[in-house]
Formats: structure tokens, C-alpha cells, sequence
């Protein structure tokens, strides 16, 4: 299976709001399968149609569990506060401490276009709540206080112009 380059911090295609799934045949789940083996390959828990350069409301995710994809994804109910230490695959090897929801309840439609609900809490509930960010064109450093977001600014800006992080002032906790 091919996988694709995951898009990072600074590509426009992040800020984007992405369109609704509207066809459901073999090139949709085509999509789905790749970017299975992208985020597998990557690796990580989750991974927004976006973050391929694709406009579509689509995530798939897999946190130990198998595999799974989400078309037009919605969080209708949300619940409880939960801090956890969140990264992401367009902003590579930094993490932060981000409060969220503990419990959500994701609304959507499977590959052939059915509905579906799933309860996620905890670390599966923070994936929903993370890749439907993405589709929205919210972005992680977005939800880091003033302070985490200007020293994640600096280090961001001096991987683009190909400087170490330690020459960025306030480094991160990276990994």
C-alpha cells in the first residue's frame, strides 16, 4: 500500500476547514487504506485527510484496537476534563500537557455511509476530539496556552529555516 507524505506545520492545507464526504464507493475506501498505512508508518494513534493534502471530512485511527475510519465526523456530546500529554504528526516529536474533554461521543458514518456512533473516553476520546480539530483546521499548538504557543512558534520556525531547536529560545519538551 502506498502512504503518503504527511503534511507538517506552516502548509496552508492545515488551516483549512475540509469539505463532507459525499461519495462512498472504492476510491473513498482506497484513501482509507493509505492513510492507514501513513499513519501506521508514521507511526501514530490517528490521522486526518488533511494532513495528506485531501479536503475531505474523514479520519482514521487505531489505538491498539485495529484500524478504523470516520466520515463526517461530529462531536455531539462531551464530558468530564482529562490533561494529557498530546502530540501530533504535523507538529513532529513535540508534546505538550492539554486539557480536554475525558468523554465524548463521535457521530459519523462508517465506509459505506451508514451512521455510527462510538463513545470515546480518555486517550480514544482524545483522538476523536484531536483529527475532528484537523477537519475543522485547528491545529494542536491552537490549544496551547499563550506562553506553550509562542516557545512552540519559535522552535517550529527554526526547523523551517533548518536551525537546531536549541537555538530556539524557551525549547519545548520534545522527544
Amino acid at each position: 500500500m502506498p502512504t503518503f507524505d504527511i503534511r507538517v506545520y506552516g502548509d496552508p492545507v492545515l488551516r483549512q476547514k475540509v469539505a463532507p464526504v459525499t461519495a462512498f464507493d472504492g476510491g473513498l475506501a482506497r484513501l482509507a487504506e493509505d492513510m492507514i498505512a501513513t499513519m501506521h508508518a508514521a507511526p501514530g494513534v490517528g490521522l486526518a485527510a488533511n494532513q495528506v493534502g485531501v479536503q475531505k471530512s474523514l479520519f482514521v485511527f487505531d489505538i491498539g484496537d485495529g484500524p478504523q475510519v470516520v466520515a463526517n465526523p461530529r462531536i455531539s456530546e462531551s464530558r468530564g476534563e482529562w490533561t494529557f500529554e498530546e502530540g501530533c504528526l504535523s507538529v513532529p516529536g513535540l508534546y505538550w500537557p492539554i486539557v480536554r474533554p475525558k468523554e465524548v461521543l463521535l457521530s459519523g458514518q462508517d465506509l459505506d455511509g451508514e451512521d455510527i456512533e462510538i463513545e470515546g473516553d480518555e486517550l480514544l476520546g482524545r483522538v476523536f476530539q484531536h483529527e475532528v480539530d484537523h477537519l475543522e483546521g485547528v491545529l494542536l499548538i491552537e490549544r496551547l496556552d499563550p506562553d506553550q504557543r509562542r516557545e512552540a512558534k519559535r522552535i517550529l520556525r527554526a526547523r523551517a529555516l533548518g536551525l537546531p531547536e536549541e537555538d530556539a529560545p524557551g525549547r519545548a519538551a520534545a522527544r
